[in-house]
């Protein structure tokens, strides 16, 4: 009776999946986002007053990177929930753990008003939001992969991930517009607010979505058939460490290309290299155009088997690590022709990540699986690439920013001869 009454829910219709997939991961990395600039734009003058604006700058790339401490945090509960009673509605609270962390950021008092509690607040907030986007990418990825054809899975796998140009995008053009509708001093006193306040209609939008769809069949299937796996993360950890590792390796260097491509490249352009705010955001946007275009090019492409693709496209980062300084100090044009090729790649190699790791996992774990794979990932590749390359270039000089992007591609490399084709398995 029960198997009866599950085969005769409605099945979701392709649009409603993907535009389900993407509306969800879009609202959280414009979340993200606007949390990463506002990171280098205004928390170093907001919340970390200091004499040097240099360690103003490091100590707000500091909190920026706590969300990837609470990443893995996030994939381990909401994973093992969304192993255990399903995609759905796993993915309707960590939406909103997203949104809620974020709206309380736009409208945390400054620390000239309350002093330390001002950076702790912030702080707290920015864990928040990693613990949403811990629970969040996984099962997007999940809806759409479990919902794909057979040999479509790439191509549905990629509409989540294109959620992070557009989101992106959204951030970067209402900091854009702000910054050209409002004085330094407007911007300060309220402007840089109104993108975290404005995310709640977005969220919103994001959770009428996702509560219009049902269980992915995947899923539905899986647990008419067996019973829940009674602690997914021990089973990843037991079962699956092999595939959790080399799911790990093969996102690093991922982590560290949009990172230092975004979060680094716009502090070290609007200090170091003296580009104005509007300036950089503008090359930024350009580079998101070609981000957001190679990311369908290379999930066709992927159709045809993941690991050329993947392995092509890392040893293109790894090359691309050796010219970066060079093009980015060569003037506007030259870090134009960085952002462009540097987003290019990152596209390239963001368009199939998803269904490359999901596919490591069976279903009975591969939320868990999936998500603490790419949290972790996270935590090696993007917590500390803003900090660290800010760091090495100070230090070293901008070539060994690069250097640290060809060596964690080296990594990533490694990840990828671990792992079997999977665009033939049977999830």
């Amino acid at each position: 009776m029960i198997s009866n009454q599950t085969t005769s829910k409605p099945i979701n219709t392709p649009r409603q999946v993907l535009f389900a997939s993407l509306v969800g991961t879009t609202v959280e990395f414009f979340d993200f986002y606007i949390y990463a600039t506002a990171a280098v734009l205004v928390f170093p003058k907001l919340f970390f007053p200091t004499s040097d604006p240099a360690t103003s700058t490091l100590a707000s790339l500091a909190t920026f990177g706590i969300a990837f401490l609470a990443r893995p945090i996030g994939s381990a509960l909401f994973g093992h929930f969304g192993d255990r009673i399903g995609r759905k509605r796993t993915l309707v609270v960590a939406l909103s753990t997203m949104g809620f962390s974020t709206f309380i950021i736009g409208i945390l008092p400054s620390y000239q008003a309350i002093g330390i509690a001002a950076p702790l607040l912030l702080a707290l907030c920015r864990f928040g939001q990693g613990i949403g986007l811990g629970g969040e990418w996984g099962g997007a990825v999940l809806l759409a992969v479990e919902n794909a054809p057979p040999h479509k899975r790439a191509l549905y796998g990629m509409f989540p991930q294109l959620g992070a140009p557009i989101g992106f995008l959204l951030s970067g053009g209402i900091f854009l517009l702000l910054s050209d509708v409002l004085t330094d001093h407007q911007f300060f006193y309220f402007g840089w607010r109104l993108p975290f306040l404005a995310s709640a209609v977005l969220v919103l939008l994001g959770l009428y979505v996702r509560l219009t769809i049902t269980e992915t069949p995947v899923f539905q299937k899986s647990i008419e058939q067996h019973r829940p796996t009674g602690v997914p993360l021990w089973s990843v950890f037991r079962h699956n460490f092999m595939a959790l590792v080399a799911g790990t390796l093969v996102c690093i260097c991922t982590f560290v290309l949009f990172y230092l491509m975004t979060v680094f490249a716009l502090s070290w352009g609007t200090s170091a290299l003296h580009y104005s705010r509007g300036t950089f955001l503008i090359i930024q946007l350009i580079g998101m155009l070609f981000f957001a275009a190679t990311i369908p090019l290379a999930a066709r492409l992927a159709e045809r088997g993941r690991r050329p693709v993947m392995i092509g496209v890392t040893i293109a980062i790894a090359l691309f690590g050796l010219v970066l300084a060079p093009l980015f100090s060569a003037g506007t044009l030259g870090a134009t022709a960085m952002m462009v090729l540097g987003l290019s790649l990152m596209g390239i190699t963001y368009g199939p990540l998803g269904t490359v790791v999901s596919e490591l996992f069976a279903t009975s774990v591969r939320y868990t699986g999936s998500s603490i794979a790419f949290s972790t990932a996270g935590i090696l590749g993007a917590s500390l690439a803003p900090y660290a390359a800010t760091w090495l270039a100070q230090h070293w000089g901008l070539a060994w920013v690069g250097y640290y992007l060809s060596a964690s591609a080296l990594l990533t490399l490694l990840g990828l001869l671990m792992i079997r084709e999977t665009k033939d398995a049977a999830l």
